[in-house]
């Protein structure tokens, strides 16, 4: 192992690079090992017990459990891991020394990424989630984003060394194959608390350590080469090659193995250029989503068509795109790419009207500027694709955003710096980006009309129908999700822990639309796009989300060919067409829930079916223009012009990547606490939300999030919360509702169901739920929720309802029957909280407030009610208020307080006292401290919130 030279030699004493790699394998495993093995001796009940379970259900303790906070396990771990850290330095050190080369930056890059990982390592071992769970969790997030580009710089830098190859390819791949069981058996016991499912989980954790600490271990079989002090006794580094297997063949096994990142000619203006595509195709894909959003506004407000929905049809400004018109706007591109920023810049537009005005100019322009752009680099092969690129991955950064917001985009013109918003940011973002967008000119004015074969008719039906689709279904990750939603307990996807798997079928489908658009706009891949679409349509859980993942990949795939073909035609035709068909698709996309305030509703009436079959007919003829436009023989790209896919395809990466992170984040980890826990109290509310748009046109949650917490809400219902369409943004209110304030959220019946929605937060276990659609042969159709909650160890029967409207009595009388038979069904205590349009005592009141449903008022006396009622039955009531909405919407939220009682028997016996002693009410002082309501909303109250009727809260005891 040592040498000893001579006085010429020089060297004292020397040794194999091997060793470094040995050290660090040996050391890391012992840190790991050794605390595995003190703590299963010392505490071995305690560490495989976790918040749920405990032995014998779990019986192996996770990474986390063995290397936390346990003396001396922990101590153990930490001593051998700061050991490791100086093998681990070497290691990086000599890999860069190897694999450096004059002309390449990629070795340097991967060397800094080493040294990030062995930092954060550091970070997350050393802050436990116990000292700073934040910090840990970013430095962990950090560590596992900085594995990837580590792990394919390591094979793409590896030697020529078939055997080292070979196993880097197999670690890298077992590493990142074991993070789908992991996330899996992670959210069985998280979410679904199953007992063992962390003892799994555990397996595959430990599993990730052994194939991260290996992957490093076989630079051994690279390191032989060096002598330490540091002498290349093979020449390796130097660029000789001795290995026998020829080095043609070895870069063409690393180009496989990294699917051509090896090959990629970094420069920092082309990842300039990358950047500013991928952002302005995200402004265009903001601008484009907010517009039915601000639109939605003046309906909602006027309760019918107010004149302002004319707006939703700036997007068909292509149809200028004529004669001399088309040239004045290809030359001067750069100008109608800044003026389309109007829209980002919106939010400083205060009154709704004129916001709308700046938002629709916003939107004509992106979408004239975007055609033109396409038109005019159509005949370039190379800058068309970075173009379309652009677009379709801005759309996945779109998405990607709008789940780090939870469902709101940051840059929106409902959001300002008091609502979560960027748009500052956004806005200096956006000119930065389309100046770098706009700044080579046009290699032409685009094909002339004519000139290819084919329909521009079809060839538009294509781009009605594709844009359509992406923005319908992909402008949001939930929104899928949401679709085959059906309530507790869970029976399929989850929108905060599988929302990726939409974005990754989208950044698959693209990138098949790119490599192979000749597939991608085939007959046979159209249908299974349309099988995958109507699996979505018509089934639920997880067999309807598998058809909404291929209906993504495929959308995102034919959407190249299709815009391709439509670029090379006459713009005006085939996308000033195209948008008016987008136009037509986005209000049948409203006309079949909005049925009964629409001119021709009825027509179409819970028709999502027809919407589906229509977006998959217009697609249908675009194909067939494909493949009828397309010449018989098409010549491949030049090897050097395919270097932008390789750029987009490393800024997709690095979107799903922050995508990943916003998961991590979002992940469930609430305790779920109810505020009266000691008291046996639960505060139930209902609120008619009006779609989270305030009466200033912004966004709400924010707003909503601070009364619900104020007022000490453990369980609330939402009503007029399904936003997941285009017309209202494809949002979700309840996601960031439900994770800020630590509860858990039936989202009711989904977009595909509807209805204006309907949706239920609770502090305490939903056990099972199930939707209803209430008999509504006329109006708009009324949804309920029926939920049976956990609440101190009682099972609680909670309704969510929202019922027709006053102009279909009819509608309304069989909806009463229908949920009093529901509520009186129920044998358990039981919550309304509901929209019921009666008055207090007459009508249909009497059919909900009876011996059929067995419910009873929440106070009788308070006349002034017509919309929202509470009622209960099996509990005791014990306090009842109103508290003002402010500007949030325009209904105020009535909260009652409930005390749970502790048996069946002590249930029935509630129930059975007579209405007089049931409604006595009596003083504040005269009930317990933790049944009162919070006395800020006293007297003026804060932010416009105060009780009101009653001017303050009523108790009952």
């Amino acid at each position: 192992m040592s040498k000893y030279k001579d006085k010429d030699g020089g060297i004292v004493f020397s040794f194999g690079g091997q060793w470094v790699s040995w050290a660090h394998t040996i050391v890391a495993y012992t840190a790991f090992l050794s605390a595995l093995i003190v703590g299963v001796s010392l505490h071995y009940h305690k560490i495989v017990q976790n918040e749920f379970h405990g032995y014998p259900q779990e019986w192996f303790p996770s990474v986390s459990a063995t290397i936390g906070d346990r003396y001396p396990e922990r101590s153990f771990f930490m001593i051998f891991i700061a050991i490791t850290s100086g093998p681990r330095f070497a290691l990086v050190g000599l890999f860069y020394l190897l694999t450096r080369k004059p002309g390449t930056k990629l070795p340097g890059f991967i060397a800094s990424m080493g040294v990030f990982r062995t930092l954060t390592c550091g970070g997350w071992t050393y802050i436990t989630s116990t000292d700073d769970h934040d910090w840990h969790d970013i430095l962990m997030i950090s560590y596992l984003v900085a594995t990837l580009p580590w792990t394919l710089g390591c094979i793409a830098l590896s030697p020529p060394n078939p055997q080292a190859i070979k196993y880097r390819k197999y670690l890298a791949s077992a590493f990142f194959g074991t993070l789908v069981p992991l996330i899996y058996f992670f959210i069985q016991h998280k979410v679904h608390r199953v007992a063992g499912a962390y003892t799994i989980y555990a397996f595959f954790e430990w599993s990730l350590i052994l194939f991260d600490i290996g992957f490093d271990a076989v630079t051994a079989l690279d390191y032989n080469t060096f002598e330490v002090v540091i002498r290349d006794v093979k020449g390796l580094s130097k660029g000789d090659n001795l290995s026998s297997v020829p080095s043609a063949v070895m870069e063409k096994e690393k180009e496989k193995a990294t699917g051509g990142l090896y090959s990629l000619r970094f420069t920092w203006s082309e990842a300039l250029d990358t950047v500013a595509d991928v952002y302005h195709g995200f402004v265009f894909w903001s601008m484009l989503t907010s517009l039915g959003l601000v639109v939605w506004y003046f309906p909602l407000w006027h309760m019918g068509i107010s004149g302002y929905e004319a707006f939703v049809s700036v997007s068909i400004s292509p149809l200028l795109l004529v004669g001399p018109l088309r040239s004045a706007v290809i030359s001067n591109q750069r100008i109608i790419h800044l003026l389309s920023l109007s829209g980002v810049a919106a939010y400083l537009v205060l009154d709704p009207a004129r916001r709308l005005f700046t938002v629709g100019f916003g939107v004509a322009m992106s979408t004239l500027g975007w055609v033109a752009t396409l038109h005019a680099e159509s005949l370039h092969e190379a800058r068309f694709e970075s173009k379309v690129l652009g677009l379709l991955v801005g759309l996945i950064l779109s998405s990607t955003a709008k789940f780090a917001w939870q469902t709101n985009n940051p840059i929106w013109p409902i959001m300002h710096e008091a609502n979560g918003g960027w748009n500052l940011t956004g806005l200096v973002l956006g000119i930065l980006a389309a100046l770098r967008f706009t700044r080579k000119a046009p290699l032409t004015s685009g094909a002339p009309d004519g000139v290819q074969r084919g329909s521009t008719v079809l060839a538009a039906c294509g781009v009605g129908g594709v844009f359509f689709g992406m923005h319908s279904l992909l402008s949001d990750t939930s929104t899928m999700i949401l679709w085959v939603w059906e309530g507790f307990p869970i029976r399929g996807p989850y929108f905060s822990t599988h929302g990726w798997c939409t974005l990754a079928a989208m950044s698959a489908g693209l990138f098949i639309g790119i490599c192979k658009p000749s597939l991608a706009g085939s007959w046979p891949q159209y249908a299974v796009g349309t099988i995958g679409a109507m699996v979505l349509t018509f089934f639920s859980h997880w067999f309807g989300y598998y058809g909404g993942l291929v209906i993504a990949a495929y959308l995102m795939a034919v959407a190249v060919p299709l815009l391709t073909n439509a670029s090379k035609k006459s713009p005006a035709v085939t996308f000033g067409l195209g948008f008016f068909i987008y136009v037509f698709l986005v209000l049948f996309h409203v006309w079949v829930v909005a049925y009964a305030f629409v001119p021709g509703g009825p027509l179409v009436r819970e028709h999502t079916d027809w919407i589906m079959y229509s977006m998959m007919g217009l697609i249908g003829a675009g194909v067939y223009d494909y493949n009828a436009s397309q010449p018989r023989k098409q010549q491949p790209l030049r090897p050097s012009a395919s270097q932008h896919k390789k750029y987009f395809g490393f800024a997709t990466i690095v979107v799903n990547i922050l995508f990943l992170c916003a998961a991590f984040r979002r992940f469930p980890a609430n305790d779920y606490k109810p505020y009266h826990a000691k008291d046996r109290v639960l505060t139930a509310g209902i609120w008619t939300i009006h779609f989270s748009l305030d009466n200033d046109m912004w966004s709400s949650e924010y707003r909503m999030r601070d009364l619900i917490k104020e007022m000490e809400l453990d369980v609330v219902g939402l009503l007029e919360s399904d936003l997941q369409r285009i017309i209202m943004g494809n949002r979700d209110t309840t996601q960031f509702l439900a994770e800020d304030l630590g509860m858990y959220v039936d989202y009711g019946p989904g977009p595909n169901k509807h209805t204006w929605g309907a949706a239920l937060l609770s502090k305490f276990p939903i056990v099972e739920s199930k939707h209803h659609l209430l008999p509504s042969p006329v109006g708009e159709l009324a949804p309920a929720i029926h939920a049976t909650l956990d609440v101190y160890g009682e099972l609680v029967d909670v309704f969510v309802f929202h019922s027709g409207q006053e102009e279909d009595p009819e509608d309304r009388r069989l909806q009463s029957e229908y949920l009093a038979q529901l509520m009186g069904s129920t044998p358990r205590p039981a919550i309304l909280l509901s929209y019921l349009v009666t008055k207090p005592l007459e009508g249909n009141y009497n059919t909900y407030v009876s011996d059929k449903s067995g419910m009873h008022d929440v106070d009788p006396t308070d006349w002034d009610r017509w919309c929202e009622y509470i009622l209960f039955k099996k509990l005791k009531r014990v306090g009842y208020a109103r508290v003002s909405r402010s500007t949030i919407t325009d209904t105020e939220l009535q909260v009652a307080k409930f005390v749970i009682p502790n048996s069946a028997a002590e249930a029935q016996q509630l129930d059975s006292v007579s209405a007089e002693e049931r409604n006595r009410r009596v003083q504040e002082s005269e009930v317990p401290e933790g049944w009162r309501f919070p006395a800020m909303f006293r007297g003026q109250g804060v932010r416009d919130h105060r009780y009101h009727v009653f001017d303050e809260p009523r108790y009952f005891n």
